[in-house]
């Protein structure tokens, strides 16, 4: 089974470097750009950096060339409350699938030999409050063709849920929901209609910044978080325990302002000890957004800072940021829980402020810092089952919003290329 990884793990490696600067036409006809912004916001240069993770040895390469790896975990019969693994590193890919040619972009998924795709549902675009104002009117005409198609491929789904329906929030946002049992039973209406079809959920993504929990961020929503995660759970693994749950990944960030975010550190802190740890066993795998910048992915500060302008003097600027996250888990007790990369990726050139890093890096340098970390990853981080690439598809996305926005940061993350502005010298030519 590992040999079978590591060759499954080269050849992911080979079609990530061929397909970041190959042309091909994946376009449908929509105008609508993506749901939202997913890509975690840059921490700015405040506050004291948070020091190496100190927490076990990395697994070292065995003799021969093979990376070292733990024994496969097998599958077992789910238990609640006891965390689920998976029997090796998965790979998989955050795509937009809706209004686009979602077809093609599964085919495409499925041909560069990843495992999963990561679909954002936008709760407040899938349930309106019915006649009596009061929820459960569910739109499921987008997601249903979503979730047939990726089935018939032979691709798994994690879906993550995000943004409350504004009557579900105290103050009318699309913040975290008042009441936990209200997502509760949104999540059991999706594992009710899709049963095995969808393999895992994500519940909420990146809920340390303000605008994720409704505006303003402060230590006393995490323990509001941890109470609609265990609702969530519970609620999931009643009807399905095989079902994957993760608690959602906050953005790598080492600010703490109540307008803009709690730093990513103090947030898993404050997770794991709510009300004395009471989170341990109502999650399977904590998701996590490790940074990128322009640092490639060997690079860390303060021991091994990278060369890159700007953007370096920060642990949270870096992929191997993962290790301080780990860190905390094992501290607090967490550590029997696998971490799932939800999101990993590098910008490459772009017009949107705070993520000018991306025009230090070209598309070449683009697939050989993805490829690296899939490897690293591989290699040294055996207590990491699952790991999802940003993005795959968000440039044919942007270049269909009207008017196009083909330099839009999330597009700069793409891997797939779009054919058709060759008479505009400002257009990216990705897919």
């Amino acid at each position: 089974m590992i040999l079978h990884m590591h060759k499954k793990m080269l050849v992911l490696v080979l079609a990530l470097m061929l397909l970041v600067p190959v042309l091909a036409n994946c376009g449908g006809g929509s105008t609508e750009p993506p749901a939202q912004p997913i890509q975690p916001e840059q921490p700015a240069d405040s506050g004291e950096p948070a020091q190496p993770a100190d927490g076990g040895e990395p697994a070292q390469p065995a003799d021969g060339g093979e990376p070292a790896q733990p024994a496969a975990v097998a599958p077992t019969p789910a238990t609640p409350g006891v965390p689920m693994r998976t029997s090796y590193l998965q790979f998989g890919v955050v795509p937009h699938l809706y209004y686009t040619d979602h077809d093609r972009a599964l085919q495409l998924t499925k041909n560069a030999g990843f495992d999963w795709i990561r679909q954002q549902v936008v709760w407040a675009d899938t349930e309106g409050p019915g006649p009596e104002g009061t929820g459960g009117d569910y739109v499921w005409d987008n997601l249903d063709p979503i979730v047939e198609s990726a089935n018939a491929k032979g691709i798994k789904i994690l879906i993550s849920v995000v943004q409350s329906p504004p009557f579900y929030t105290a103050d009318g946002s699309r913040g975290l929901p008042e009441d936990p049992e209200k997502l509760a039973n949104f999540f059991e209406a999706m594992v009710t209609r899709y049963g095995d079809k969808v393999g895992a959920y994500e519940v909420w993504n990146e809920q340390n910044l303000a605008h994720e929990t409704g505006g303003t961020i402060v230590p006393e929503d995490v323990g509001r978080y941890v109470e609609i995660l265990i609702a969530c759970y519970n609620r999931i693994k009643a009807i399905n325990p095989n079902i994957f749950v993760l608690a959602g990944a906050p953005s790598s960030s080492g600010v703490t302002d109540p307008n803009i975010a709690l730093s990513d550190l103090e947030y898993y802190q404050l997770m794991y000890t709510y009300r004395d740890g009471i989170i341990n066993g109502h999650f399977d795998a904590q998701a996590v957004h490790p940074g990128g910048s322009a640092n490639p992915p060997d690079t860390h500060w303060p021991d091994n800072p990278s060369t890159a302008q700007g953007w370096t003097d920060h642990s949270t600027f870096y992929f191997r940021h993962i290790e301080q996250v780990r860190a905390v888990m094992e501290e607090f007790g967490m550590g029997e829980h696998p971490v799932w990369i939800t999101e990993y990726g590098w910008a490459t050139a772009n017009e949107t402020p705070g993520y000018e890093f991306g025009n230090q890096v070209s598309f070449e340098q683009q697939a050989e810092y993805i490829a690296r970390a899939m490897e690293r990853t591989y290699e040294e981080y055996p207590w990491v089952d699952a790991m999802f690439l940003w993005n795959l598809n968000f440039a044919v996305t942007w270049q269909e919003h009207n008017p196009p926005e083909p330099m839009h940061e999330q597009a700069s993350f793409g891997i797939l290329m779009v054919i058709g502005a060759r008479d505009q010298p400002t257009s990216r030519l990705r897919i």
